[in-house]
């Protein structure tokens, strides 16, 4: 499996703290069949991430996981913040796409109910060469019109990644489910922050709760395994269903 929403880069932002944090989200994945890890430390005013510096911080990670002989790669990423996103230059786009393809990009919403401008956002990432990947849409599933604008951006192009730990919620797993129902989860991810604490790097659990969906069981192999290879390699996707 794939993760491709991690804050998994030491000492970025609001993730992993220090690089035996990191280590340890890294062994979380490895005990769940993980076998790499898009770190996608927070594109926004927020942070101070500095793009260009990116390549070199996952070599050394990189070089941590080898050393501690964790069998997980770490793999380039971002997640770009709606709000961040007119101030980003092409390079500096695919310097944060996931797995370093070049192509797709974790966009997050912003704040608040989705509106029109998360649309337009995809649509303005199209016209510049790039595809999108919504993260975490179970958080804004509070707007009264939630259901149509995620549809809305379904047939923007734009595909829709669920948080791993949300679908198995009490609370926001009804939500994600029925999304999923209706052909609106396309893949997962864990947004894992810390070892110490919150989400953890996990994914199998979230995909044999897919497995509940009747809609969705002849496709899971496409969620689990197909999608996020190629969102990693760059390549356009096509949805199965």
């Amino acid at each position: 499996m794939i993760d491709l929403h991690c804050h998994l880069l030491p000492g970025i932002d609001d993730g992993a703290v220090d690089m035996a944090d990191s280590l340890a989200l890294a062994r979380q994945g490895e005990a769940d069949g993980v076998r790499a890890i898009c770190a996608t430390p927070h594109i926004r005013h927020d942070h101070d991430v500095r793009i260009h510096e990116l390549p070199e911080r996952l070599a050394q990670l990189q070089w941590a996981l080898d050393e501690a002989g964790v069998l997980v790669r770490a793999l380039l990423g971002g997640e770009v913040a709606e709000t961040a996103l007119a101030g980003l230059d092409d390079d500096e786009l695919r310097g944060v796409s996931l797995g370093g393809g070049g192509r797709w990009i974790l966009l997050e919403p912003a704040p608040g109910p989705l509106t029109v401008s998360l649309e337009d956002a995809v649509r303005e990432l199209e016209r510049r060469g790039f595809d999108s990947v919504i993260a975490h849409p179970e958080r804004h599933a509070f707007g009264a019109d939630f259901f149509e604008r995620v549809r809305g951006l379904v047939a923007a192009g734009a595909l829709i990644q669920a948080t791993a730990a949300a679908i198995l919620d009490e609370h926001a797993g009804p939500t994600l489910l029925g999304m999923a129902a209706d052909g609106l989860v396309h893949v997962l991810g864990s947004d894992a922050h810390s070892a110490r604490a919150g989400r953890q790097v996990a994914l199998r659990a979230a995909v044999d709760a897919l497995e509940s969906v009747p809609e969705l069981r002849p496709h899971l192999d496409w969620i689990e395994r197909h999608a996020p290879e190629a969102i990693i390699s760059g390549e356009p996707l096509r949805l199965p269903w």
